[in-house]
């Protein structure tokens, strides 16, 4: 079932970035962020609701909630960069940059949660960060 999420996922991912290019278009990146984010916001809220999971609000623990902000930190700083790169160059090129996180993700999730980097992955690691080169050149 992850599989299923993960590639629904990686469409709205897809669809994310040729709108936001469209949409960005005569906006300020910085505003554009913050509209797209008021967006998720309710949007998220809209579905802890509808699968009433807020009364689970109270259990988030304390090293959740730090972990929670900063994860929150992250994600809006990589909104508000990709905004801007995304109205500044072109969808094809800025997009597989942004995903060149997938090879960062797997280095930091061998460095600080000690997840395996097998040969596939190590194959894997080097082929997308050559892909990444060779679309943006």
């Amino acid at each position: 079932m992850w599989f299923l999420f993960a590639l629904l996922s990686s469409v709205f991912a897809a669809l994310t970035s040729i709108l936001a290019k469209v949409g960005i278009e005569g906006v300020n990146s910085n505003l554009a962020t913050a509209v797209r984010t008021i967006v998720v916001v309710i949007m998220a809220w809209v579905v802890v609701f509808m699968t009433n999971t807020q009364s689970g609000l109270p259990d988030i623990g304390r090293k959740s909630w730090i972990f929670l902000i900063l994860s929150g930190l992250a994600t809006g700083a990589s909104w508000i960069c990709y905004y801007k790169a995304l109205q500044m160059g072109e969808a094809s090129k800025v997009v597989p940059v942004d995903k060149f996180s997938i090879v960062l993700t797997v280095i930091l999730a061998f460095l600080f949660l000690h997840e395996q980097i097998t040969i596939k992955k190590l194959i894997g690691i080097l082929l997308i960060t050559a892909g990444t080169f060779f679309m943006i050149l």
